[in-house]
């Protein structure tokens, strides 16, 4: 049983395509614990596009707003507790997907997704994606779940092989290169199954 949470440096660094293409390689059970606007689109939605062996939880909280957790549930007039969110009992595999960085703050009462991936107690996967500041972000994304005792199973990186980069994050950290995710013009169930194929055997 291979159970895991998945994360990245930032936004908009592939978390939910590297969601997607590490529960097809399981064949897991996935959940994405809060989705904040874009409901008619949602994370869930798209996994269930892109992926054929993959079973789906319904979301904890579904909110209107495409804004951090926190904001988008007050203006939804819903308050978010550390026990609503609590680890779904699953049998077999199961992705957790986070949203943004681990210090998003879930609730206005300083309730982080660093907090709930404490809890939770599960093995994480980080996704790093190239940029200008990728490096810095990587580092101090590991350092804070180092520092709160998670599990790290490895790093995911998203587009081309950046070999500097690449070294001095995985030298710093003694974190476990897990594989590369390529860039492509179109992110579809074809491109998922094939680099879940490719994943399989090392996660």
């Amino acid at each position: 049983m291979k159970q895991y949470i998945i994360t990245g440096i930032g936004t908009d660094v592939g978390k939910t395509v590297v969601s997607a293409i590490v529960s097809e390689a399981l064949k897991a059970t996935y959940w994405k614990p809060v989705q904040a606007g874009d409901l008619d689109n949602s994370d869930s939605i798209k996994i269930g596009q892109l992926t054929k062996n993959v079973s789906i939880l319904p979301e904890a909280f579904q909110l209107t707003e495409p804004m951090s957790p926190h904001a988008a549930a007050d203006i939804d007039g819903v308050e978010i507790s550390p026990e609503d969110l609590s680890l779904p009992e699953v049998e077999g595999n199961f992705v957790v997907e986070g949203a943004g960085g681990l210090l998003v703050p879930i609730n206005s009462k300083g309730f982080l997704y660093a907090d709930a991936f404490e809890n939770w107690k599960l093995p994480t996967i980080v996704v790093s994606r190239h940029y200008l500041g990728s490096i810095n972000h990587t580092l101090m994304t590991i350092e804070i779940l180092k520092n709160r005792g998670v599990e790290i199973e490895g790093i995911i990186f998203v587009g081309n092989a950046h070999p500097t980069t690449e070294k001095i994050i995985l030298d710093t950290t003694e974190c476990r290169f897990i594989a590369r995710i390529p860039l492509t013009s179109e992110v579809n169930q074809d491109f998922v199954l094939t680099h879940a194929e490719k994943i399989k055997y090392v996660i």
